[in-house]
């Protein structure tokens, strides 16, 4: 679901529940909003609030860690790709056709994940198509070892290619959401009840409608946060190519 509509539903849905406090102001009886009322519903409204902070503490540092494993993942695989083509180097004259196919495979890669479009956009599905890596893994398994260095060479080389192989995949599966919604629609709903209860108590003057106005765009705000680390791979928080890119720069060198 697109991030800035959420984002907006839940702005529209905590400063409305601000609106309907003050409206149900005019409306309730005065015993229901006496002194006594107020002390009983405030520290009712308190334990919900402690909740509400309590979960979206938990969403954004849930959705910033899974963002930073996403990342890491990528640097992690970027890495290997350099040491891969270095290990093929180390194989000698042999191995050029492996690695001219490598570095093949990681530029047509970087061109349909990150297209060079004026919007900067994502391909995410590219994540998963193709051979890839796999193309590489069975030009290495042609090689001809006719020593030991190039016996170990080959082998390091495989091994380094079965691990960019399993993270491309981990990576591909790290593509889906990993939000619960329950969570958010919940967390929304305490945000609508403790902004209903600070237009209950509220008066009705600009500067009031102002500060709830800034509240509730703060609020709307880190659940745009959360939304966005969740996607790493669109809008603007998102995992740049840069670690694959510079590591497409080191690969086919002497």
């Amino acid at each position: 679901m697109n991030p800035v509509f959420v984002t907006v539903l839940a702005f529209v849905c905590i400063f409305g529940g601000a609106v309907l406090g003050m409206l149900l102001r005019g409306v309730l009886p005065e015993h229901h909003i006496s002194e006594a009322s107020k002390d009983v519903i405030k520290v009712a409204i308190a334990t919900v609030a402690t909740l509400a902070a309590l979960v979206l503490g938990l969403l954004v540092s849930s959705a910033k860690t899974s963002f930073d494993t996403k990342e890491n993942e990528l640097r992690g695989s970027s890495a290997r790709l350099i040491l891969l083509d270095r290990t093929l180097a180390a194989y000698g004259l042999e191995a050029k056709g492996a690695r001219d196919l490598l570095r093949q495979t990681i530029a047509l890669r970087l061109r349909q994940i990150w297209p060079e479009s004026g919007d900067d956009a994502t391909v995410v599905k590219a994540i998963g198509q193709g051979a890839g890596i796999e193309a590489v893994q069975r030009s290495i398994l042609e090689l001809s070892p006719k020593n030991d260095t190039q016996q170990w060479a080959k082998s390091a080389a495989l091994q380094i290619a079965s691990d960019v192989a399993a993270a491309r995949w981990v990576l591909f599966e790290q593509t889906s959401s990993v939000l619960q919604w329950p969570f958010l629609v919940i967390l929304i709903f305490w945000l609508v009840v403790i902004f209903g209860s600070f237009g209950l108590f509220a008066p009705r003057n600009a500067s009031v409608v102002v500060a709830l106005i800034v509240a509730g765009l703060s609020m709307a705000g880190s659940i745009y946060l959360v939304l966005e680390l969740d996607q790493p791979y669109d809008g603007l928080i998102k995992i740049s190519s840069y670690p694959l890119r510079m590591a497409l720069d080191q690969l086919g060198k002497p």
